[in-house]
């Protein structure tokens, strides 16, 4: 889950559309369309040998699937092509790898999540994976999987997935804000360095999967993974998950000097490999591990800025927007608790970072409280809201049509409000005007945590029809 402050559709065969008016309407809210600088995505630099994705006019599309949504959540990646919703991804960030707390190393293992700081160590879960057998109803392809086949699970379904659609780049995303422990430690050394990228590859790009009941094997997961995505919360500070090895001296530079790690092996594997991250919003993290560095940016291909969780229910007596894409005049906080998308990609490109390297993140998930008074944001409440998998965190879906819906687009968030339960969130208004944000900002696409909260692609389909109607990508 990703987490950082303050401290985690539409039918299937449907036509590309044209959304002339809303996205005109959204511009006349973010400023003139770009017509220079909107480029689509770039490579990191002359030294990755990562090909641009073009599969959305130019621009990059990126979804996170989670390793856990197999089971409570019931979302496969069949979903993804039954919905529609894996022809408008460039993307799809398989979440997460763990670094052993011992070897500092990627690995695979069937531990559950524990509890405390230490709940982490040695934890996994191969059997989704690779292990869990699909019946052919459950499968991309249509067909059962076998006893004997050495890959089967998550891994091999998504396997089917880029075979129907071969522009899909599939990335491994190593860490989030549980598994992001040990980076500090397997990130200090050059030989730590050098040990942890090369088995993050021979695991994932080689697929020499260690042999869990019955499955995997040298090679059993080749031609899966295209890449890896960096998920650590976060080099340098305090505002990692509890428990997490940190060095406040040392880490900003040993999380550039791992980028340059994992672009050095990645490169010497040939042509195609890529290289992202995950980028904070809050600056006092962005300047404790030098996200903004643009030394960082001539490893990575390109980069995600976390546009949510910009405020939650950890402060239970407060509502408030967790996405809203400009301040809002009325956000009562103090200077530096107050946060905006705007502002945080302002942090990026005004250190210099080209805008086609970063992404704009967006949630499919909302956060609310119970016992709001007003239906205006920063008023007061009692708790956090009830939610399906967790307190104060809800699904788009379930979400969409809960009380009254609110769209503010001077500040660019929605709300929805019931006289009881207040939820921030993203909607189709909202989105669309990210979506020109983004345009006339230049970036290079846009990300999304996580697919199973929007399962018809409703929100991950505005975006990508608003790109491709905008024809300024690639």
């Amino acid at each position: 889950m990703h987490v950082a402050l303050p401290r985690t559709r539409r039918s299937a065969g449907r036509l590309i559309g044209p959304l002339v008016g809303t996205l005109a309407a959204a511009l006349a809210l973010t400023g003139t369309l770009a017509t220079t600088g909107a480029a689509g995505p770039a490579s990191a630099s002359s030294t990755s040998t990562a090909a641009d994705p073009t599969a959305v006019a130019g621009y990059r599309n990126v979804g996170y699937f989670v390793q856990w949504g197999v089971y409570g959540r019931a979302f496969k990646a069949k979903q993804l092509e039954t919905s529609g919703v894996a022809d408008d991804l460039t993307h799809l960030n398989y979440a997460f790898g763990n670094i052993h707390h011992e070897s500092l190393t990627c690995f695979e293992a069937n531990k559950a999540q524990g509890e405390g700081p230490n709940g982490s160590d040695g934890a996994g879960d191969a059997w989704a994976d690779y292990g869990m057998s699909y019946a052919a109803g459950d499968s991309v392809s249509g067909e059962a999987d076998t006893w004997d086949q050495p890959l089967a699970g998550s891994f091999n379904q998504l396997k089917q997935l880029k075979a129907k659609h071969p522009d899909l780049k599939v990335l491994l995303s190593l860490g989030g804000w549980t598994w992001s422990k040990n980076f500090s430690l397997a990130a200090a050394t050059p030989e730590s360095r050098q040990k942890f990228v090369s088995s993050c590859i021979d695991l994932y790009i080689k697929g020499n999967l260690p042999v869990i009941d019955g499955r995997g094997g040298d090679g059993a997961a080749a031609g899966v993974f295209d890449g890896f995505d960096i998920d650590w919360e976060w080099p340098g500070s305090p505002n990692g998950n509890a428990g997490n090895h940190v060095d406040p001296e040392h880490d900003k530079e040993n999380f550039r000097l791992l980028l340059a790690e994992f672009r050095s092996q990645l490169d010497a594997l040939g042509d195609g490999y890529e290289l992202s991250a995950f980028l904070p919003a809050n600056p006092e993290d962005i300047d404790a591990g030098g996200w903004n560095d643009p030394r960082n940016f001539e490893s990575l291909d390109f980069g995600n800025i976390q546009g949510y969780d910009l405020w939650g229910a950890w402060d239970p007596t407060m509502t408030g927007h967790q996405g809203n894409l400009y301040p809002d005049p009325a956000d009562p906080r103090p200077d530096g608790k107050r946060f905006s998308v705007d502002e945080s990609v302002n942090a990026y490109l005004d250190a210099g970072i080209s805008p086609a390297q970063l992404g704009l993140g967006m949630a499919t998930y909302g956060r609310g409280w119970q016992g709001a008074t007003s239906a205006d944001p920063w008023g007061p409440a009692t708790a956090a809201a009830p939610g399906t998998y967790e307190a104060g965190n809800e699904d788009y879906d379930k979400l969409k049509t809960r009380g009254t819906d609110h769209y503010d687009a001077d500040v660019g968030a929605a709300w929805r409000y019931d006289g009881d339960q207040w939820w921030s969130y993203d909607n189709v208004s909202t989105i669309e005007q990210k979506a020109a944000y983004a345009i006339s900002k230049g970036l290079g696409g846009g990300m999304w945590w996580e697919l199973s909260g929007d399962r018809e692609g409703e929100l991950v389909g505005t975006f990508a029809d608003a790109v491709r109607s905008s024809g300024s990508g690639g």
